[in-house]
């Protein structure tokens, strides 16, 4: 690892004002992938703002029919979070497939969804509930946010505050894991929200999480398995490497989706 300073901001301005003021800084949330990354001298910043103790960006609350999760709550928070079991379970059991203990007690939601990893399991939550997204800057609509793989509609000075999740009808995640690093390999998130079903795919994508059009009208017109079990994925549109093909990734959106929505009843 390339030597680098650390400084811990204490409110969001504070956050961006040492931003500024570094040659090549870089915001630190819990680090699972930006230190790995360091450490194999593959990034160098001049300077690594902690921004997991600003006040703001703590705590998980309840407002009316929505989970707003604060960017700075750890994966162990979220799972473990009495309020989400309750309301919004489907949440709470996927981020207790993140990682493993060590990861998900360091890593925050803000970072997952920040960095934006094609093999994440939080953005295909996002998309599949319709969350926003809300920034030192502004909000987004999870639709609007993720833009590519390691794409955002973030700003360099941008901080990620919360995200607030609609409380859906019913909802189910299926996640298929690569065996050896656990990672998502493909995933399937499927939801009954206020606007209508939503199918939400992490893990495959050429561009990242997605959206399955073609499923959620089927089950707007019928919630079964059998509903989407028919329904094909281009694996044009499927990554393709080492550990599965583009074919292996479209048929397995078809299996989890209709798992997924057994599952959720």
């Amino acid at each position: 690892m390339y030597a680098t300073k650390y400084a811990k901001a204490t409110s969001l301005q504070d956050a961006v004002a040492k931003l500024a003021a570094a040659d090549d800084g870089k915001f630190l949330g819990g680090g699972q992938t930006l230190l790995a990354t360091m450490k194999q001298r593959l990034a160098a910043p001049s300077d690594l703002i902690d921004v997991t103790k600003i006040p703001e960006l703590k705590g998980i609350t309840v407002e009316g029919d929505t989970i707003v999760v604060g960017a700075a709550s750890t994966h162990s928070e979220v799972a473990q979070s009495a309020d989400i079991q309750r309301l919004l379970p489907v949440l709470s059991g996927l981020a207790a497939t993140i990682g493993d203990p060590a990861v998900r007690n360091m890593g925050t939601m803000g970072g997952s969804v920040a960095n934006n990893d094609p093999a994440a399991d939080y953005p295909a939550a996002l998309l599949g509930l319709n969350a926003t997204v809300t920034t030192s800057k502004g909000s987004y609509a999870a639709e609007e946010f993720f833009t590519g793989i390691f794409e955002t509609a973030l700003d360099e000075d941008e901080i990620i505050v919360k995200i607030a999740f609609p409380i859906p009808q019913k909802a189910a995640y299926e996640k298929f894991r690569n065996p050896a690093s656990r990672y998502s390999l493909c995933s399937v998130f499927v939801a009954m929200t206020a606007d209508g079903p939503r199918v939400a795919v992490t893990g495959s994508g050429n561009d990242g999480v997605f959206r399955v059009a073609e499923m959620e009208a089927a089950l707007a017109s019928n919630w079964s398995a059998d509903a989407v079990s028919g329904i094909t994925i281009d694996p044009d549109t499927m990554l393709s490497d080492i550990h599965g093909s583009a074919e292996y990734r479209a048929h397995l959106v078809t299996v989890l989706a209709a798992r997924a929505v057994a599952k959720a009843g």
